[in-house]
């Protein structure tokens, strides 16, 4: 659900305004109505420095070094710190970067062995040229050897490296290609890379030791830095009147901080109205919902927050998502390992990834549920197995054709669930008359569905005149309601046009829901493969075949597992974004309610 708000405008004297805001400020509820004013250049310094100081947090923290919260430095000032981790991040590039290139060039030079430069040189003072030849085993000739003075240094693969020693840097009538003589032996390059390497090693060491030692006083100051740039961005919202004598703010505040508010008010003696919402105002959106439904809001919001008029469909698609990954994945084993496996690291892990590992416990439940129901377990189809203890069970697991028509019945399921929310939400942000269109939708499509399963399965008798009263019911408010706004001919036509798109568009959102069955069954038959592969690599031989054999099982089902937990992720949030969000008008857009408070940094 959506908490409602209250638009509070404050009435400040100029001289009490740094005091005013600093208590709002410790108490932590007001949402500022944003004013549009330009961002000036103070605030984007400080919006610079602190993305800065987000980098350098970043890139400590990923060396995963343990905090020393007791040998922590505190006299250094973070921007010295930020630049001293920056040079050593641009020198461990440029080494990493280096070593790079000389194992490139190493791979050029090993041909050739190890060579002494200096010598070359000496050499050439005295008109004698060493001279680099590369040729195809298919083309060197043995002759070569005496004729040229040739020496072959080295024989790889299908190529020949050799050189020749002549006095005078004559032309040579070979056929045979020269390169240019490399700058450096390969035990040069070696030694060059392993100075690389140790600079690294001691450039890690040092920056180990700042995430160790500065960590928390990066953190602190970000704190500080934060803090004061809502504090100026607060000001630049402020409106001044009466000759800047008396400063105006107004925010948002939830009705559930009220009392709290008012009592501070009170007891400050702030002088302030609360002011009546228009439909112009943008209103903050603040998310109240039970615990189950909460684990599934940072879901919604990677789509949009709902607008504050709308009603918070969260608790309503949160089942569906469960079940339609439960749906997609439908391997008890998997399910299970998700289940034991974020319960595990729920010990060690930090208070902001619970939730996380908790949504995905559900979704593990979710899983084991539709894999008992399937009989799959670890790619294992139970249905088929001569296990003796399931011979009385077998029937009661769902077959595909099963699993086809219950995805479709869990899709027509959502839809209408949804087109019952869209007539709920048009009811209370419009009025009654609004969702008629809607009702008649509901109307036509979950009255004939009814008639038809009735008569189906003759528990009534077929009578076409309760089917075209139903059908004539509804498509009577979708032609007189589509749109009440308008003259009576304009909805008519209106509502035909609904008609034709939406009786297509329905259809095609009902099929959508196919793609439950289908990957549904993909993992199943990847599971199968990844067994009976194993099955065939544990009989091929009886001392290494079991070793291959667990080795297989494991990255094979690890792979499958990767894969099958992607799909069931994205495609039931593409049923939730665009089938269930669209049949359920869901306009989206809100802004999130994020109060002008004291900033604290978790720095465990």
């Amino acid at each position: 659900m959506i908490i409602p708000m209250q638009k509070y405008t404050f009435f400040v004297y100029h001289k009490e305004y740094s005091t005013f805001l600093k208590d709002i400020q410790r108490f932590g509820v007001l949402h500022i109505v944003e004013n549009e004013k330009n961002i000036n250049d103070a605030i984007n310094e400080k919006q610079q420095l602190i993305s800065k100081y987000n980098q350098t947090i970043k890139l400590l923290e990923a060396r995963e070094i343990e905090i020393d919260s007791k040998n922590n430095d505190t006299k250094t000032e973070g921007f010295i710190i930020i630049d001293k981790v920056t040079e050593r991040q641009g020198k461990l590039s440029s080494l990493e970067q280096k070593i790079e290139t000389k194992q490139r060039e190493l791979v050029s030079v090993e041909p050739w062995g190890d060579f002494s430069v200096e010598l070359i040189s000496k050499l050439k003072e005295k008109n004698y040229y060493i001279r680099f030849f590369t040729v195809s085993k298919k083309k060197f000739k043995n002759s070569w050897l005496s004729k040229y003075n040739a020496e072959v240094i080295s024989d790889k693969g299908s190529t020949v490296y050799f050189i020749i020693l002549q006095k005078e840097n004559k032309e040579l009538n070979i056929d045979a290609e020269e390169i240019k003589q490399p700058k450096n032996s390969a035990s040069e390059i070696r030694n060059q890379i392993k100075e690389a390497e140790e600079k690294i090693i001691n450039i890690n060491n040092e920056l180990d030791n700042y995430a160790k030692q500065n960590i928390l006083l990066l953190k602190k100051e970000r704190g500080v830095l934060l803090e004061n740039l809502e504090y100026e961005k607060v000001l630049l919202q402020t409106v001044n009147k009466v000759d800047d004598k008396l400063k105006v703010l107004t925010g948002w505040v939830p009705k559930t901080k009220k009392i709290q508010i008012d009592t501070f008010l009170e007891k400050n003696s702030i002088l302030n109205i609360i002011e009546k919402t228009s439909s112009k105002d943008k209103i903050p959106v603040l998310l109240k919902n039970n615990k189950f439904s909460k684990l599934f809001e940072p879901i919604g919001k990677l789509f949009s927050l709902p607008s504050y008029a709308e009603m918070d469909l969260t608790v309503f698609f949160a089942p569906f998502f469960m079940l339609f990954f439960g749906f997609c994945l439908g391997d008890a084993g998997y399910g299970l390992l998700f289940i034991i496996g974020a319960g595990l690291y729920k010990f060690k892990a930090k208070p902001e990834w619970k939730p996380l590992l908790s949504l995905v416990q559900i979704l593990g439940v979710a899983t084991v549920l539709f894999g008992v129901m399937t009989g799959t377990i670890f790619g294992i189809n139970l249905i088929e197995t001569d296990f003796i203890l399931l011979e009385n069970y077998q029937s009661m697991f769902l077959n595909p054709d099963n699993m086809f028509n219950l995805a479709l019945a869990l899709g027509a399921l959502q839809i209408i669930f949804a087109m019952f929310l869209k007539a709920i939400n048009q009811t209370k942000q419009f009025g009654f008359t609004y969702a008629l269109a809607t009702i008649g939708w509901i109307v036509a499509i979950l009255g004939s569905g009814i008639y038809v399963a009735l008569t189906s399965y003759e528990l009534i008798s077929e009578n076409t005149i309760i089917l075209y009263s139903v059908l004539s019911l509804g498509v009577f408010l979708i032609l007189f309601f589509s749109d009440v706004e308008i003259s009576i001919p304009a909805r008519i036509g209106k509502g035909l046009w609904d008609i034709y798109t939406n009786v297509t568009g329905i259809f095609g959102d009902l099929l959508s829901y196919i793609r439950l069955f289908a990957l549904g069954l993909s993992s199943a038959i990847l599971g199968f493969v990844v067994n009976d592969i194993a099955m065939q690599i544990l009989g091929s031989s009886t001392i290494f075949g079991p070793i291959f054999f667990v080795i297989f099982l494991a990255f094979g089902h690890g792979l499958n597992i990767m894969i099958a937990s992607l799909g069931s992720f994205v495609h039931p949030m593409r049923l939730t974004f665009v089938e269930f969000y669209k049949n359920a008008g869901f306009a989206g857009g809100g802004k999130e309610y994020k109060p002008f408070s004291s900033y604290k940094e978790n720095i465990n």
